[in-house]
């Protein structure tokens, strides 16, 4: 009854605001001398309320089963080198900024730096309504093309990141960790973090033997507190990987894992010799690179999640046809 509640408070708080509009709109025939005032409020209630409903729709489309809730987005470099780790860095800062606009919380658990410069690795998980709903569209290969700033000859470069997302999941029952199953390491913090955790064995390594899964976190000054928190992020893994064994529909959300390098990008950020961000599966493009870069990734989130609802009705409507035609035979 409380999550009905909840999902009916955006519509009951947009009637409200309906109400507000309608209410000034009848001030404004009434009361001439200030009615462009009132009809210029009338408007910016009205341009909230179509933007709640694109919202409200938008969240529509979400079908699993954790869409509206937390986040676990790893990042890592592929072919191009320093430049694949340059550009890790830059998307780390790309979603970080985007959940910053939308009001989400981000913890960054565990940063690999590169040896020069950028990063090789990330793991952040990010809190809020939808994240995961919203985020399961970056999942895949992202590339890059530009003049390196680390190419004395000033060529153009391609770089190669790839990014995941799965899930935060919250006291999962369903997903059982054997003791035995894990192989635990400590070892000192490779990133920031003040003289405590570069000088103590705080970051913890899990290994799930099993399945060969790693997760690191090291980015508390308690090892209890990384330790806690591998856990977790283990906990999510395994239940992924258990809902793709199982669910046909995960596992085809999902797609196949692909290389880091030519041909598996799922979109591509040119910023020489022209500028242009384009999403492979849907066709957006986008000519403000920069703007992109500072977060506003939201058109192609939006339009991957129409895309997947077209694909996934699609599905649908031919796996019914196929069990027409196979009675009718």
């Amino acid at each position: 009854m409380g999550a009905l509640r909840e999902q009916l408070r955006p519509l009951q708080e947009l009637e409200s605001k309906l109400e507000e509009a309608e209410v000034m709109l009848e001030l404004a025939r009434e009361d001439s001398a200030n009615c462009e005032e009132i009809l210029a409020e009338a408007e910016e209630t009205l341009t909230e309320i179509d933007q709640r409903l694109k919202k409200i729709e938008l969240e529509t489309l979400f079908s699993g089963s954790y869409d509206l809730g937390n986040a676990i987005v790893s990042l890592h470099a592929g072919a191009g080198g320093l430049e694949a780790q340059d550009w890790v860095e830059m998307l780390l800062r790309m979603y970080t900024r985007w959940a910053e606009q939308k009001g989400f919380e981000v913890e960054l658990v565990d940063l690999l730096p590169g040896d020069e410069a950028g990063v090789k690795s990330a793991t952040l998980i990010v809190r809020g309504h939808a994240a995961y709903g919203y985020l399961q569209a970056e999942k895949g290969v992202h590339r890059m093309i530009r003049i390196s700033p680390f190419d004395a000859s000033n060529r153009r470069h391609t770089s190669f990141a790839s990014v995941d997302v799965i899930p935060e999941i919250e006291d999962d029952t369903t997903v059982v960790i054997n003791p035995d199953d894990l192989k635990i390491d400590t070892f000192r913090a490779s990133g920031a973090g003040g003289q405590h955790v570069n000088k103590t064995d705080s970051a913890v390594r899990i290994t799930h033997l099993p399945t060969k899964i790693v997760v690191t976190c090291q980015n508390n000054r308690s090892q209890h507190s990384n330790r806690q928190q591998a856990m977790r992020i283990l906990q999510a893994r395994l239940a992924e990987l258990q809902r793709r064994n199982q669910e046909q529909e995960i596992n085809a959300m999902r797609g196949p894992q692909k290389e880091i390098a030519w041909g598996s990008q799922i979109r591509t950020y040119t910023f020489q010799p022209f500028t242009l961000v384009k999403d492979h599966r849907t066709g957006v493009e986008v000519g403000q690179v920069e703007a992109v870069m500072d977060g506003e990734i939201d058109p192609f989130i939006e339009a991957f999640l129409r895309w997947q609802a077209r694909n996934r009705a699609n599905g649908v409507a031919a796996a019914g046809q196929k069990v027409n035609h196979d009675r009718e035979v």
